[in-house]
């Protein structure tokens, strides 16, 4: 059999290309697009997402603010500070990093966000947008996949789309948006029967269900493209994703990295999203 050339997809350079244009398309508006950023409590990981996502808006040139919460806050001292934010002219996107601590109703607290500031595309007007084919703001990991696979030059229409993972976040919307480019999409997840058979059928394959190097390359139609949204913490802390790399070498003809695969997307378009809001 025929070796093939994987490519390994860039995402760094990618997401540099698009924050750049997102950048200039900013520079010449008589106003800065502003950001706010909210997070509850101390999560190590949420930190270094917001610190992230507050940096990539200094860089852009746009204006950003942090609302901080003790992880003790009542839900209604959350909702006042949304409220205060979606009043605020001056704000054009309200992000609240989740997850949120046990006493809050994630659902309750996105449903506050005024649809046009929401710019993690989570709200029931935004989901229904997407599901009904008016896209207005999309949740940034699958619209950051698509453009990898669109920078990529990855052929969607007609092509059979696996997605493993059925989350509001990452794996609904991602079928939605590879329909709507015209690839049959099959949904999975971890327990699916007979996932081998499907995964053996799909030219393109998005991982999402945080299961540490779960897909191995001997599950893979050759040819595939894969992309990896998991971010796994391996024992000895070093960071994987829900794919295998190594073992897809040779096998797949496109890979993402973890990191420097699609994460570096999902805080390109976070600003791109951010800007959209803007001229709402």
């Amino acid at each position: 059999m025929t070796t093939i050339q994987t490519q390994i997809i860039d995402g760094k350079r990618i997401a540099a290309q698009l924050r750049a244009e997102v950048k200039a398309r900013a520079a010449v508006l008589d106003f800065k697009p502003g950001l706010a950023v909210v997070l509850v409590g101390e999560n190590p990981a949420s930190k270094v997402y917001v610190s992230h996502k507050i940096k990539a808006c200094e860089e852009a040139g746009f204006d950003s603010q942090m609302v901080r919460l003790e992880a003790s806050a009542a839900q209604t001292a959350l909702l006042a500070e949304i409220a205060n934010l979606n009043a605020n002219p001056a704000i054009h996107g309200i992000l609240v990093q989740l997850p949120l601590p046990s006493h809050m109703d994630a659902q309750a607290v996105i449903a506050a966000i005024h649809p046009n500031k929401d710019v993690d595309g989570f709200h029931v007007a935004n989901a229904g947008a997407l599901m009904t084919g008016s896209p207005r703001l999309v949740p940034c990991t699958p619209l950051g996949v698509m453009r990898l696979l669109e920078a990529s030059g990855v052929a969607l229409r007609g092509a059979h789309a696996v997605v493993l993972g059925a989350s509001n976040i990452v794996g609904k919307p991602q079928a939605l948006l590879l329909q709507a480019a015209g690839a049959t999409v099959t949904i999975c997840n971890s327990k699916t029967r007979d996932l081998a058979a499907h995964l053996a059928m799909a030219d393109i394959v998005v991982a999402a269900i945080g299961k540490p190097e779960f897909i191995q390359g001997t599950m893979l139609k050759p040819g595939a493209v894969v992309v990896d949204v998991g971010i796994n913490r391996r024992a000895d802390g070093t960071l994987c994703g829900d794919v295998d790399t190594a073992s897809c070498m040779g096998i797949a003809s496109a890979v993402t990295p973890v990191p420097g695969g699609v994460g570096p997307m999902t805080i390109a378009l976070l600003l791109e999203n951010t800007l959209k809001a803007a001229s709402f």
